[in-house]
């Protein structure tokens, strides 16, 4: 049984400070009621934030529950006995929860085989996977598996089908980024039908582009600091540190603005074409992602805040469509690595001063493929605006419909 979270997808309650013990509470009782279900034969699996959930339940109720699997876990009080059967699993990539499963397997006993006495104990390091990917990787599913597997062991007949001998592969992913490259495609020749006379950049010296970049993230997290000081930032907005995200961007790219001492004209054709790219990014993006990684479409409470956090990044891609209006194929790809650079910088040391924040450090493997596909983005179009109005929008929508709401 899968559901939303309090305050996630579509779930419209707000998460009380990440209480989320009734959810998997209600969700037990009404798989109990399912006929079929066998409440003798019953195990938990978890990932992240749903790590900690699991892991306390099986703590708690551990007659209940034969088996937990762990992925990318947070923490729990886990002991050599509580909770039965433990799998622990972490990308390979996302390197703080490997150091915190090593913690928590010390914690729980060490490495065991007694699957048998319900004292199984086991660390998965899942290569080549981050704390996004790990959920859609062959290697985190068949771990998972064999641990069901060797703590049930197997029933003849209908009552159970084993998954190893089909080897089942998780392909959306691969399927996602085709799909996100036809669009990025149709645009290219979309561009060409739409195309302008080539815009004439305002000369600015290299020297004042990047040390706007390099400045800003100093800027950004000393604008949380003194914010920190009169609002809770990991509620602001209504959304779970998606707000505070929201103000850094609109710090740092007022703070990069000012530095290029430039604004590109606005017209209402540029205001248009932004909506327009917008339009394609979000079918781009959110057509298959509905499906295989994130609630894309906003329900009225996360629409609602979709806006002002739109408003807010918009400087910060306005400041980036400067910079890379007419330039090479060369230097766009040293302006994504400098971009993707700062960002990922700005927000370690962010979640480091700021360390309420933390949940920020999913956006963090984000960067680099964002960065990347609104640079083709900006190459593409060569128009400052055009390039903001689309990306903020569309940046703006992926926080609103990625962090949990808050209370």
């Amino acid at each position: 049984m899968l559901w939303d979270f309090d305050g996630h997808g579509a779930n419209a309650t707000r998460l009380q400070r990440y209480e989320l013990q009734q959810n998997l509470d209600v969700a037990l009782h009404a798989l109990l009621e399912q006929p079929e279900v066998d409440p003798a034969r019953l195990a938990l699996l978890g990932h992240s934030m749903g790590s900690g959930i699991v892991m306390t339940a099986g703590v708690r109720s551990p007659d209940r529950f034969a088996a937990t699997i762990a992925i990318s876990p947070t923490g729990a009080d886990v002991t050599p006995r509580v909770p039965r059967n433990l799998q622990l699993q972490a990308g390979s990539g996302e390197g703080r929860f490997v150091t915190n499963d090593q913690r928590l397997l010390a914690q729980a006993g060490g490495a065991n085989t007694n699957l048998a006495a319900g004292q199984g104990r086991e660390l998965v390091v899942v290569p080549g996977v981050e704390h996004i990917t790990i959920l859609f990787s062959d290697g985190s599913h068949q771990a998972a598996l064999r641990w069901l597997d060797a703590t049930f062991g197997k029933i003849h007949g209908n009552q159970y089908v084993d998954l190893t001998s089909q080897r089942y592969r998780d392909r959306r992913m691969g399927w996602y980024g085709l799909h996100l490259l036809g669009w990025l495609v149709g645009l290219a020749a979309i561009v060409a039908l739409v195309s302008e006379p080539k815009t004439v950049a305002v000369k600015i010296a290299p020297l004042r582009r990047w040390a706007g970049l390099m400045v800003v993230p100093l800027v950004a997290v000393a604008g949380l600091v003194v914010l920190s000081q009169r609002v809770e930032l990991q509620d602001l907005g209504g959304v779970q540190v998606g707000g505070a995200v929201g103000v850094w961007f609109l710090v740092a790219g007022l703070t990069w603005l000012g530095v290029l001492a430039h604004l590109p004209r606005l017209t209402l054709r540029t205001v248009g074409l932004g909506v327009g790219v917008f339009a394609l990014l979000w079918i781009a993006f959110g057509a298959m992602a509905q499906v295989v990684w994130l609630q894309w479409w906003l329900i009225p409470i996360r629409l609602r805040v979709w806006l002002p956090l739109a408003i807010a990044c918009l400087p910060w891609f306005l400041a980036s469509g400067i910079v890379q209006q007419n330039i090479s194929i060369g230097k766009r790809f040293l302006w994504w690595l400098g971009q993707s650079a700062i960002l990922i910088g700005g927000f370690v040391l962010t979640i480091n001063v700021l360390p309420q924040l933390g949940f920020v450090f999913l956006l963090l493997p984000l960067f680099p493929l964002l960065m990347g596909i609104l640079s083709v983005v900006a190459g593409l179009l060569n128009r400052a605006w055009v390039y903001a109005i689309g990306s903020a929008l569309f940046f703006g929508w992926l926080l609103a419909a990625g962090f949990p709401l808050s209370a």
